[in-house]
């Protein structure tokens, strides 16, 4: 049977590279032997990809993308087909976990430093990917038809009609229709499950081949490759397959055993995964009293809301709201520290980047609840810091007094 398998592996790599494929991502791909906890969430990002896309190929088996019976396939789902709760669970959980594993992908990344040269590109990469998935869970999150889904991406359409002379066809173009109806429902499921997933998986590739072609980044912030020994490999570094592989596949045990658990035991998470209106069907005829995206979206909404209108038009919280999502492909030219690593960075980065976070968190929860004056001017405060955090990156990462990073990495 050796034998057999022996000769078929080799039939196989004679007419596709498999064997070279697998020493130049997995076995000989060495990767830095002082990976840490914050490390694991690219992994996981890959995995919970590949859980919404097979628990959403088996929710689009009985899901009816029409108006009249969207919200009823959903129930029926729910109600009726076998283990169709669970699957509506796991891709409603996934939904809200990916963004989880992603925002602490790209807060490891501000912390080491790994949107820095050489790692341009794999960063750019990365944001795309991020863009993409703001947009399929903005698509899916209509899907369900229910009241929060429709009203939502009511609004959400509706701001697209503030940008100037080409506002009102572009949100007609998107909804497919002067109000969110058949059209809008039929054009989103087509994107969220077709189109973007298919993007999707072609930048994420992308995102691994840029990867592997410059390495990975560590908690030090320097490059493995710089010492290597006679066989060229880097003293720093070690296989992939089998060291990191056991240590991903402890981290995703960990993240199952949570996602499970939320899954049978609060899949609605007081309504930030599940909203409670979105148990109600979709009328256009009655709007919820307070109407806000999904928690993931909600620091962007509150800069959104911070933002005065000017001349009765939300154009400049539409600016505001984008570029607060596109400067992070700036990041790698804004930041002009000498070392990497937040190790090694001095007290002025670390103070900006704290600030940055508590800015980010508390938008979030603001863009949760309704708008008064008060939680305005919070958000304002908040919003500034935001920005202030990139705008300023230039003058305060170069004037920040920095640790000398060491020759090697310095631990396991």
């Amino acid at each position: 049977m050796s034998h057999l398998a022996t000769k078929l592996i080799a039939w196989i790599d004679e007419r596709f590279p498999l064997i070279s494929t697998w020493k130049e991502h997995l076995s000989e791909y060495y990767a830095p032997r002082n990976f840490n906890f914050w490390y694991f969430f690219g992994g996981l990002a890959l995995l919970v990809l590949v859980i919404q896309f097979v628990s959403g190929i088996f929710l689009t088996m009985n899901y009816k993308p029409d108006a009249a019976q969207a919200f009823a396939s959903v129930e029926y789902i729910m109600r009726d087909v076998q283990g169709g709760w669970v699957l509506r669970y796991i891709h409603s959980t996934g939904a809200s976990m990916f963004f989880v594993v992603i925002y602490l992908h790209m807060f490891r990344s501000l912390m080491y430093g790994s949107y820095r040269k050489p790692r341009e590109l794999l960063w750019i990469i990365g944001m795309v990917i991020y863009l993409a998935l703001m947009a399929e869970a903005f698509m899916g999150y209509l899907l369900p038809w229910g009241q929060m889904s429709y009203w939502g991406a009511q609004v959400i359409v509706n701001l697209f009609s503030s940008v100037p002379y080409i506002g009102h066809d572009l949100a007609i173009l998107i909804r497919g229709d002067y109000v969110v109806s058949d059209s809008t429902l039929n054009r989103f499921f087509a994107l969220h499950v077709i189109a973007v997933p298919l993007l999707l998986i072609g930048i994420v590739f992308l995102h691994i081949v840029a990867l592997h072609a410059v390495g990975s980044n560590n908690p030090d912030g320097i490059e493995i490759k710089k010492h290597k020994d006679a066989n060229g490999h880097p003293l720093d570094g070690i296989p992939f397959f089998p060291y990191m592989v056991v240590k991903d596949a402890v981290a995703t045990v960990v993240f199952l055993i949570v996602f499970c658990s939320i899954i049978f035991f609060a899949p609605e998470i007081n309504g930030y995964f599940l909203e409670a209106n979105n148990f109600v069907p979709g009328n256009p005829m009655k709007t919820p009293e307070h109407i806000a995206p999904v928690w993931y979206f909600t620091p962007y909404y509150a800069i959104l809301r911070a933002i005065p209108p000017l001349f009765g038009s939300q154009f400049p919280g539409v600016v505001a709201m984008g570029v607060a999502t596109m400067i992070f492909f700036a990041l790698p030219w804004l930041d002009r520290g000498r070392v990497k690593s937040i190790r090694y960075r001095g007290p002025i980065y670390k103070t900006f980047l704290a600030a940055f976070v508590v800015s980010f968190i508390g938008l979030g929860w603001l863009g949760l609840l309704p708008s008064t004056p008060t939680y305005t001017v919070i958000a304002r405060v908040l919003s500034v810091v935001y920005f202030a955090f990139f705008f300023l990156m230039p003058w305060y990462t170069k004037i920040d007094k920095c640790k000398p990073e060491p020759d090697r990495v310095t631990s396991t």
